[in-house]
């Protein structure tokens, strides 16, 4: 565990619980921590107010890659000054989306993404487990499990670098500058 482990889990929930229900959840479909890296994980606030909470708070624990419309809601990914130890190796990024407006959701850590070599290759080694695959053809494609009340996604590349890529090709959807406004007004 690193040492801001603690301190995020004050301002997060329990993430070393969350980890190992993630990891329960694979081993009953037989699947292990280490398929892949787990590059990130993703908390859900509640509430815009939350949201703007934690992204202030979380300021202290890592560096803004970046903040961006992504499914009609703001998301602030976060590169961790200290990744977060594991039994899926170092974590080291933190996912915070706000709430899609007019829908209900899981506050709180909600899922963990893997980075493994081949979503396809995976698929076919395990024809057990039921993926969710509505994600392949998206892009980049993905793969999800749910474990109720979380899910774990599985991706090809980091979170890091899809970032860096999306705004290196100018593809960063930007908050709108009156979005918090709008939200005040209801």
């Amino acid at each position: 565990m690193s040492t801001e482990t603690p301190a995020l889990s004050a301002l997060l929930g329990d993430i070393d619980n969350f980890l190992l229900a993630l990891e329960e959840g694979l081993a009953r479909h037989r699947l292990q921590p280490g398929l892949g890296q787990m590059d990130h994980i993703c908390y859900r606030a509640d509430s815009n107010r939350q949201y703007l909470r934690l992204r202030a708070a979380l300021l202290a624990y890592g560096e803004n890659l970046v903040e961006g419309m992504i499914g009609g809601r703001p998301i602030i990914t976060y590169a961790l000054h200290s990744p977060i130890a594991s039994q899926f190796g170092p974590i080291p990024c933190l996912e915070l989306a706000a709430p899609k407006p007019g829908k209900q959701h899981l506050t709180g850590l909600e899922h963990g993404e893997l980075v493994v070599e081949d979503l396809h290759r995976l698929l076919a080694a395990n024809p057990h487990v039921p993926f969710n695959t509505k994600g392949l053809a998206q892009s980049p494609a993905e793969l999800s499990l749910a474990l109720p009340p979380y899910q774990v996604k599985f991706h090809q590349r980091s979170l890091a670098e899809i970032i860096a890529e999306e705004k290196d090709r100018g593809l960063v959807v930007p908050v709108p500058e009156d979005y918090w406004l709008a939200d005040k007004q209801r």
